[in-house]
C-alpha cells in the first residue's frame, strides 16, 4: 500500500473504528503495536526498579492517562449532546439538508453539577436575553455565579455575590426574571427553546442585508420543573432523558425561525420605542416583527464516545457561513474573539486532534506554489462600513425607562398568577441565602421599577423593606439615566470630564446628520 493510500485509509476508517465492537478490536499501543496484556510492566527482577525508558507500553499508557482530560469549560461546563440533521429553506435552494451536532448545557455549574440547577441553560446558543450588554462585565459576572473565593460555597448556600452584582447592574432584570421564573428549570433539554440572543446580519447574493434574531422552538413543547421537584430527580436527568429518547426512536425536533429588521427599521424602533437591536438585554416585539420558519433540525443519533464527540466540540459564533455576518452588538463582537481563544486554550491547536494538516503545501503565501482564492460574495463596505464614523470613545451603557418595558410585559402579560407566585417564591428562596440585607433592598427597588406588585410581594415574603425606586440611587456597574440628582447618574463616581461623553443613544442604531446613517456612542 502506498503512503497516500495508507493515510487515506486512516481517515476513511475513522467511522469504522468509532462503531467497532470490542470483540473485533485488538489491544495495541498508540502506534498500533499489539500487546499481550495491558497491565504488564518491565522491571529488573521481581523486586527491582522499573525499566521505564525502554518500556514504551507503560510510558505510552501513563502519558496518555496524564493527558486524557482537557480543562472543563469555564462556563457551560455541564452539558449533553447528540447528532442529527437540519433541513433549511434559506440560502438558496429549499430543502437543503446538512448534518448538525448540538450541545446543550447549563451555564454556571461545574462539570459534575446538577442538570436541574436553576440556570439560564442553552444549546451552543443562549436564552432570549442575557444579564449584560457591556462586554467587559462578562468575566466579572461569571465570577459572581461561581463559588465564593473565601468560603468556596456556591450561591445555593450564600447568594451574596449573586445579588451584589444584579442590584448594581440593572439591565440584568429581564434575564433575572427568566432565570427565576418557570423557564429557569426546563424539563430536560428536549423541552426548551433556544435563541441566538445576539443580533446577526443575513446578507443575500446582491449584498443586501437585514438584522436577524434566530429562534429554535422545541416541537415537543416547552415544559418546566418546579424548584421543589427538581431536587428529587437525578443530577443527570436531562442527559438521561435526551439519550434515552433518541435510543428509543423518539427523535426531538426544533423549528428554526427568524425575525428580521431592516437597517432603517432598527433606527426607527429605537427612536420610537426605545428598543435597541444591538442590546443583548432587549427583545424584538413579535407582533411587530413576526417569526418566520426557515427550517427544522432533528437529533436522531446518540454519541458513541461522548468525550470525543461532545466535550471536544468547539462551538464558536465567529464560525459563520457565507450569508451570515455579525452585527455591531458589542457582546457578540467580544465573543467573536473570546470563544475561539478559549478553545485554543482548552483543546489546543495542531496538537493531538490535528487529523488534517496541509501536507507539503507552502505554509505561507507563496508566489511559486500559490493556493486558489475565491472572490468575496458581498461588499463589506455596504454590510458593515457605511454606518460607522466616529472618534474613539469610552463606552458604558445607561439604565433608562425602556429597559423595564420587556420585563414588565413578562410579569403583566405573559405569566399567569401561578407563574407569578412561583417566581416570587423562587426569588425569596434565593434571597434567603444572602448575608447582606442592603443588597436585597436595592434589588427590591429594581423590581419595583418593573412592577410595584413584585416589590410588595417580595417585601412580604422576605420581611425586608426595599427602597422606593432607583431615582435616588447610584450603581457601580452602570449609569443611572433615571436619577433625579445628576451626581447619582455616574457609575461608581466616574469623572465624566475625562471621558468623551455620557451615553446619548445607549449604543442603539441612529441616523447621523453628517453622513446619513451613523453611530453615536457605540451605536450603528
Amino acid at each position: 500500500m502506498s503512503f497516500t493510500a495508507h493515510v487515506a485509509s486512516q481517515f476513511t476508517t475513522y467511522e469504522t473504528d468509532r462503531k467497532m465492537q470490542s470483540q473485533d478490536a485488538v489491544y495495541t499501543t498508540s502506534n498500533g503495536m499489539p500487546m499481550p496484556h495491558p497491565y504488564e510492566s518491565q522491571r529488573v527482577g521481581e523486586s527491582g526498579p522499573l525499566l521505564l525508558l525502554q518500556d514504551f507500553h507503560l510510558i505510552d499508557l501513563l502519558s496518555h492517562s496524564d493527558r486524557e482530560r482537557i480543562p472543563e469549560r469555564v462556563v457551560h461546563a455541564k452539558g449533553s449532546g447528540a447528532h442529527g440533521f437540519f433541513f433549511a429553506d434559506l440560502f438558496g435552494t429549499k430543502g437543503k439538508k446538512c448534518p448538525v451536532t448540538v450541545r446543550f448545557s447549563t451555564v454556571g455549574g461545574e462539570a459534575g453539577s446538577h442538570d436541574l440547577a436553576r440556570d439560564p441553560h442553552g444549546f451552543a446558543v443562549i436564552t432570549p436575553v442575557f444579564f449584560l450588554r457591556d462586554p467587559a462585565k462578562f468575566p466579572y459576572f461569571i465570577h459572581t455565579q461561581k463559588r465564593d473565593p473565601s468560603t468556596h460555597l456556591s450561591s445555593g448556600d450564600v447568594s451574596t455575590m449573586f445579588w451584589d452584582y444584579l442590584c448594581n447592574n440593572l439591565e440584568s432584570v429581564h434575564q433575572v426574571m427568566v432565570l427565576l421564573g418557570d423557564r429557569g428549570i426546563p424539563d430536560g433539554y428536549r423541552h426548551m427553546h433556544g435563541y441566538s440572543g445576539y443580533t446577526f446580519k443575513f446578507v443575500n447574493a446582491a449584498g443586501e442585508w437585514v438584522y436577524v434574531q434566530i429562534h429554535m422552538k422545541s416541537m415537543q413543547g416547552a415544559r418546566f420543573i418546579t424548584q421543589e421537584d427538581s431536587v428529587k430527580l437525578s443530577p443527570d436527568y436531562s442527559q438521561k432523558d435526551l439519550y434515552e429518547a433518541i435510543a428509543r426512536g423518539d427523535f426531538p425536533r426544533w423549528s428554526v425561525e427568524i425575525q428580521t429588521m431592516t437597517e432603517q427599521q432598527g433606527e426607527e424602533v429605537w427612536a420610537r420605542q426605545g428598543i435597541n437591536v444591538l442590546d443583548l438585554t432587549h427583545v424584538w416585539p413579535q407582533g411587530q416583527f413576526p417569526r418566520r420558519k426557515v427550517g427544522e433540525f432533528t437529533l436522531n443519533e446518540n454519541t458513541v464516545n461522548y468525550f470525543a464527540e461532545i466535550e471536544e466540540a468547539a462551538f464558536n459564533p465567529a464560525h459563520q457561513p457565507p450569508g451570515i455576518e455579525p452585527s455591531a452588538d458589542p457582546v457578540l463582537q467580544s465573543r467573536l474573539f473570546s470563544y475561539p481563544d478559549t478553545h485554543r486554550h482548552r483543546i489546543g491547536r495542531d496538537g493531538g486532534m490535528a487529523f488534517f494538516n496541509q501536507g507539503g503545501r507552502s505554509n505561507y503565501l507563496s508566489s511559486i506554489d500559490p493556493v486558489q482564492f475565491r472572490s468575496r460574495s458581498f461588499d463589506p463596505r455596504k454590510v458593515h462600513g457605511s454606518s460607522f464614523s466616529s472618534d474613539a470613545i469610552l463606552f458604558l451603557s445607561e439604565i433608562r425607562p425602556e429597559d423595564f418595558n420587556a420585563p414588565r410585559a413578562l410579569w403583566q402579560k405573559v405569566w399567569d398568577e401561578p407563574a407569578r407566585q412561583r417566581f416570587v417564591s423562587n426569588v425569596a428562596g434565593k434571597m434567603a441565602a444572602c448575608r447582606k440585607p442592603e443588597l436585597l433592598k436595592r434589588q427590591i427597588a429594581i423590581f419595583r421599577e418593573v412592577d410595584p406588585d413584585i416589590a410588595s410581594r417580595l417585601e412580604k415574603a422576605t420581611g425586608i423593606r426595599g427602597y422606593d425606586g432607583i431615582a435616588g440611587m447610584r450603581f457601580n456597574g452602570t449609569y443611572n439615566g433615571m436619577a433625579k440628582d445628576p451626581s447619582l447618574r455616574l457609575a461608581n463616581g466616574l469623572d465624566v470630564s475625562k471621558r468623551n461623553s455620557l451615553p446619548m443613544h445607549n449604543g442603539a442604531p441612529v441616523k447621523s446628520a453628517a453622513k446619513g446613517r451613523g453611530h453615536a456612542n457605540g451605536a450603528c
